[in-house]
């Protein structure tokens, strides 16, 4: 693996680390503060919807920067964000604090999977942004947790400047291991909004809406549905979100593996897996060991469907591929965000906290659909292949196009301490 990619692994793992901490800290927050739990969740709603404006607004002021330049300029910004968090003195600069971080998300996700696509050879993006996307994945093994832990004992303004030191170290190994490349900038906005005019770029990211919705459906009310129907007590949901991480971290190896050879295969096998095992959490959550083992199925198939999304967008929007990526980036948390709230619906409704996995299933079938639609599209207009794994010269006049796109995002997990409310209003 290039050293390069571990330096964008590590800026992940920052990013992710601040956007899933901040749940098991609220209580905290809120004490601080003297606000209550539902206000202080503002600081999750806040970043969700920092992620979808700032993933298109920041990745189109930076294209006059190199990729490198921009990178770095991002990194600076999270630690900026951060550094303001932990220093805030009321929660209103703690807001600030949360979107200022939350403007770099989707926009480093979205030219770090670009940047990671050039630093191997063709055959092997999908699996290069995939190694990046571990940091990701991994912040929610082995970041929030010990984060939350240090929050709790330490106080939460430890664990921001903790997260603003990794910053500065992504920022080191961005600026030491990642090569410069002179890149042309003009005219290079309109080249890449000129993708969205492709109707398979928006079926692409209706997919990401739609798939990972059905993630989130179920995630978002995890601790109601683990404390009220499957007998857990609090205290044990930061652990069996963990165990839900471990579960992401193997999806995305999975998905990287494969999905520069079959991503479209993969994505259907990953999104009826993913219906299927949201289906049978209905009825696992009521008994402590099946909802363990289920809950650890979710982030399998849910974060296997990443690689193959990510390259199917690359796949369409090959000639415009950075803010292409930052907007699917901004799909992963409006997915997000359309399934915590048809989740909290049919909770309201009276249906129950297992009832928002049914909701999942719906979502999760829907992208299989629409990725079903989208392929017959494809072959129709006799293009099947035509995008996918082809190579460009570097000197090409679409020298870009061999860039992949990357979630945020992405996801989003909620947190022990937060009773029956949403944990993730993620609007990854």
């Amino acid at each position: 693996m290039p050293l390069a990619l571990v330096a964008l692994a590590i800026g992940a793992f920052g990013i992710g680390t601040t956007e899933f901490v901040i749940m098991g800290l609220l209580p905290e927050v809120s004490d601080a503060f003297g606000v209550s739990i539902p206000t202080a969740g503002f600081a999750v709603t806040g970043y969700a919807l920092g992620v979808v404006v700032g993933a298109p607004f920041m990745t189109a002021l930076g294209t006059r920067l190199t990729r490198k330049q921009m990178l770095m300029m991002l990194m600076a910004l999270f630690i900026a964000g951060n550094l303001l968090t932990a220093l805030a003195p009321t929660f209103g600069v703690l807001l600030l604090g949360r979107v200022l971080a939350s403007f770099t998300h989707g926009a480093f996700f979205g030219v770090g999977s670009v940047v990671a696509a050039d630093l191997v050879a063709p055959n092997k993006r999908a699996g290069a942004i995939s190694s990046m996307f571990t940091g990701l994945t991994l912040a929610n093994v082995i970041g929030a947790p010990p984060g939350t832990l240090i929050g709790q004992h330490a106080g939460w303004r430890v664990t921001f400047f903790i997260v603003a030191a990794l910053g500065v170290l992504g920022l080191l190994g961005i600026t030491k291991l990642i090569p410069a490349r002179p890149e042309p900038a003009a005219a290079r906005l309109s080249t890449e909004f000129g993708a969205f005019r492709n109707p398979q770029v928006w079926l692409a990211m209706a997919m990401t809406v739609l798939g990972f919705g059905g993630v989130f459906a179920a995630i978002t009310y995890i601790t109601p549905m683990m404390t009220e129907t499957a007998g857990f007590a609090e205290s044990s949901v930061m652990w069996l979100l963990a165990l839900f991480g471990v579960g992401m971290v193997m999806g995305n190896v999975i998905g990287g593996r494969y999905a520069d050879r079959y991503a479209m295969p993969l994505l259907y096998v990953s999104l009826t897996g993913l219906a299927i095992v949201l289906g049978l959490f209905t009825f696992t959550a009521h008994n402590k060991i099946t909802a363990a083992i289920t809950l650890m199925l979710i982030g399998l198939f849910g974060f296997a469907t990443v690689p193959p999304l990510q390259k199917r967008v690359m796949d369409q929007a090959s000639a415009a591929p950075t803010i292409a990526s930052a907007a699917n980036i901004a799909a992963f948390n409006l997915g997000n965000a359309l399934a915590a709230w048809l989740g909290g619906l049919v909770i309201s409704a009276g249906f129950g906290y297992t009832a928002p996995n049914v909701v999942g299933v719906g979502l999760a079938i829907s992208a299989l659909g629409v990725a079903a639609f989208s392929a017959w599209l494809e072959r129709r207009q006799g293009t099947a292949g035509g995008r996918e794994g082809r190579v460009i010269a570097a000197g090409g006049p679409a020298a870009d196009a061999v860039s992949k796109v990357a979630t945020g995002a992405a996801a989003q997990t909620p947190t022990a301490d937060s009773g029956h409310q949403p944990a993730a209003d993620l609007t990854t």
